[in-house]
């Protein structure tokens, strides 16, 4: 949705068109925030509430409450928690892939979410595979390498962690899942006001 949003300049008929608007560069790129950052997800996320749990009640009803593991297998299964830590990964996923999108749509005339994928999946596998020698350089034999967190070398039939302080870990994590979504966004905006000169 994000890749589309944005697609109106992939040719110049439906570019011109769309400049034609009496809208500025702010409303038109707040319609597409809007729409892929609100809309589309409280749309998903409600639909996927009422799957998660019509099928979980489902499961739960078909349990056979006499059975030795009920209770272990009642507690098992439950409706996924929006608020909970899994979900709170998600979120800036979701704000950092959109905003690439986003960006992407306007780099790219044609086909541009294959192009910005392609081009998401070569930044993101250059970064690690440059993580991985700097710290085969540095440690020789490693097991891991965690990006921008930790190394995990061998020490003789044990493992050993070298770990980067939780500050600066925090740091490194905040700014890669909040200020570069909020960065991506952000020249999204600056881009369509470009595109549209």
């Amino acid at each position: 949705m994000a890749s589309f949003s944005f697609g109106y300049f992939s040719s110049n008929a439906s570019g011109s068109s769309f400049l034609t608007l009496p809208a500025s560069n702010f409303e038109k790129w707040l319609c597409s925030v809007l729409i892929v950052g609100v809309f589309y997800p409280v749309i998903f996320l409600l639909f996927f509430r009422l799957v998660d749990s019509s099928l979980v009640s489902v499961y739960h009803h078909t349990l056979d409450p006499a059975g030795p593991f009920y209770r272990q297998l009642y507690q098992s299964v439950y409706i996924f928690d929006f608020k909970g830590f899994i979900a709170w990964k998600v979120y800036p996923m979701y704000g950092f892939l959109t905003g690439a999108m986003l960006v992407g749509s306007l780099y790219f005339n044609k086909v541009a979410f294959i192009r910005t994928a392609i081009g998401m999946s070569i930044v993101v596998l250059g970064v690690m595979g440059i993580n991985w020698l700097i710290a085969t350089l540095l440690f020789g034999h490693i097991n891991n390498a965690s990006v921008f967190d930790s190394v995990t070398i061998p020490a003789g039939k044990e493992e050993g962690s070298i770990e980067l302080p939780r500050g600066f870990v925090d740091t490194i994590n905040n700014s890669i899942w909040y200020v570069l979504p909020a960065i991506l966004w952000l020249l999204a905006f600056t881009r369509l006001r470009e595109k549209e000169f």
